[in-house]
């Protein structure tokens, strides 16, 4: 990036701590109305925070992937412009609530999530489902094939891995559609977690197994959650492929006008986020990887993970704010 005025040089060190703040106090904020029923309570609080936030940096971004479409969404709409208008030009995907209907329900797995990229870098993906498949770090390149079946995937992750079928779990979102998918997996011995909602937390899952126990993601869900996915995997290098479900002309006309193309084309995590990367995420509820937000007497307890491409640098915060008026 070229440096001009007061323009700063990439995505700083210092911005992906920043970025930390802006997930955690959209995360506080959703965290007030968890498991109060009210999805759309919870999400609006989310966005106003994560607002609120994004516009103290010294950024100039431009929303790509947001809450929807300027008459949809009053606020963090595609096409909105965030930031203090000073620092780099960058596009930015989020997502203030990953799991509406989890928080509202005070179940595991919500999120607030955020991605910064250099302008350009992220696929300006329509909001329709998206075909999707992902693994974490450490395998062989192109050892998972969206066309494979699901039989031969699994099977491929186990030999990598160097363990039996029965020692794989794979990761897929509990709907009706993914019913011969489900029984395709079950065949083979592996073990499979469904999950209600979040699949921006299933994907991140593959990327430690270890602590997780998922090693593959598949199934399909929502295109924008694919490239918040995708982001996380490009700071750690997990593969993912991911190919849009343009089943009308509607929306493939929609697509085309957001510059895709190709109607079938596969797209791997670093097509769909490319160049620098940043990804922050805090839990809202209790999940696999990262806690919820914790009300004590005194402080909050908030549960933070923040990659960054540059450096493949994992941040794990466990933050306590004493200054609770703050959020």
């Amino acid at each position: 990036m070229a440096k001009s005025g007061d323009e700063q040089v990439g995505l700083t060190r210092e911005l992906s701590l920043e970025l930390a703040r802006v997930t955690e106090r959209a995360a506080v904020a959703a965290a007030r109305l968890r498991g109060r029923g009210d999805e759309k309570a919870a999400d609006q609080a989310a966005v106003d925070a994560m607002r609120s936030e994004l516009n103290r940096l010294a950024i100039r971004g431009t929303v790509v992937i947001g809450e929807g479409e300027r008459d949809e969404a009053p606020m963090l709409y595609i096409g909105e412009k965030v930031g203090n208008g000073k620092g780099p030009e960058v596009d930015i995907a989020l997502d203030p609530l990953e799991g509406t209907t989890l928080c509202a329900k005070n179940l595991p797995n919500s999120l607030a999530v955020i991605s910064i990229a250099e302008k350009g870098a992220l696929l300006f993906a329509p909001d329709v489902y998206m075909e999707k498949i992902a693994v974490g770090p450490g395998y062989p390149v192109g050892l998972i094939d969206i066309d494979a079946s699901p039989e031969d995937n699994i099977h491929a992750v186990a030999k990598a891995k160097g363990v039996p079928v029965t020692e794989i779990a794979a990761c897929i979102l509990d709907r009706p559609r993914h019913a011969s998918l489900i029984e395709a997996v079950r065949k083979t011995g592996a073990a499979i977690r469904l999950i209600g909602d979040g699949d921006v937390a299933g994907v991140i899952d593959t990327t430690a197994p270890e602590e997780t126990g998922i090693d593959i993601y598949i199934g399909s869900g929502g295109a924008p959650e694919g490239v918040l996915a995708a982001s996380a995997l490009r700071c750690v290098g997990g593969q993912m492929q991911g190919r849009l479900i343009l089943d009308t002309e509607e929306k493939i006309a929609r697509a085309a006008k957001m510059g895709v193309s190709d109607p079938k084309k596969i797209y791997s995590h670093m097509e769909m986020a490319h160049g620098e990367v940043i990804f922050a995420a805090t839990g809202v509820t209790d999940g696999n990887m990262l806690g919820g937000v914790r009300f004590m007497k005194n402080y909050l307890q908030t549960e933070t993970i923040v990659m960054r491409s540059s450096s493949k640098t994992v941040r794990e915060i466990k933050a306590r704010h004493q200054d609770m008026d703050k959020f």
